[in-house]
């Protein structure tokens, strides 16, 4: 059964939308299916297609949330598994601006600032679903 928050998987990748709390309607993270610590573990297959799913994923996020830029961010180390977070990026949102998106997402999860609306995501992941994307 796919998780909620899933909006699609493929032979390579899950693309799906942060859990509850969100920092931000429309912050996904792309994973590898396969588990692995980052780049320099892909196969052949997930390096040949990283830049495609990457690409399709950013423009998705783009499409949902109307955003400016989408910021590409891994660090690998809460969880020794990839994921990519794809965060919505709108001009003039300081909370969003480059290394303020950190300070945003900690206090989220401190709960010092509100989270996504739970409503506005489940939409996003909904009308993400019947995108049409395909992650290759």
């Amino acid at each position: 059964m796919r998780d909620r928050f899933e909006i699609q998987r493929s032979d390579l990748w899950v693309l799906r939308h942060h859990p509850n709390p969100a920092p931000l309607p429309g912050w996904v993270l792309l994973d590898t299916l396969r588990h692995c610590a980052g780049p320099i573990d892909f196969t052949t297959d997930e390096a040949n297609g990283w830049g495609i799913a990457v690409q399709q994923a950013s423009r998705l996020v783009r499409q949902l949330t109307s955003c400016d830029r989408v910021y590409a961010i891994a660090f690998g180390e809460g969880a020794q598994h990839l994921h990519l977070h794809l965060i919505p990026r709108r001009i003039g949102e300081d909370s969003t601006k480059a290394w303020a998106v950190a300070d945003h997402y900690r206090a989220v999860e401190q709960n010092l600032q509100p989270s996504a609306d739970p409503d506005l995501v489940e939409e996003m992941v909904h009308n993400a679903r019947r995108s049409g994307l395909v992650l290759g």
